[in-house]
């Protein structure tokens, strides 16, 4: 019983060594940060999407339909 009583004692000793750490600590991400973080990978996407939605509309899609188009109307 002695044992079991300084094992729990301990453990509890432990348990709040670890949380006084835990409340102390400073170093950890707010809010703020990662709805920053956030933020910018949203725009940062749309951004991106926006481009590519760009180069397919304007260059590569009308290329290619047109090659098409030459490929099927073959009359030789």
């Amino acid at each position: 019983m002695k044992k079991w009583l300084k094992a729990a004692k301990e453990k509890s000793m432990v348990t709040v060594v670890l949380a006084k750490q835990t409340l102390r600590n400073r170093r950890g991400e707010g809010y703020v940060d990662t709805g920053i973080k956030i933020l910018i990978a949203v725009v940062l996407g749309a951004l991106l999407l926006t481009g590519l939605y760009l180069l397919f509309n304007g260059t590569i899609l009308p290329t290619l339909t047109q090659r098409i188009k030459d490929m099927f109307n073959y009359k030789g």
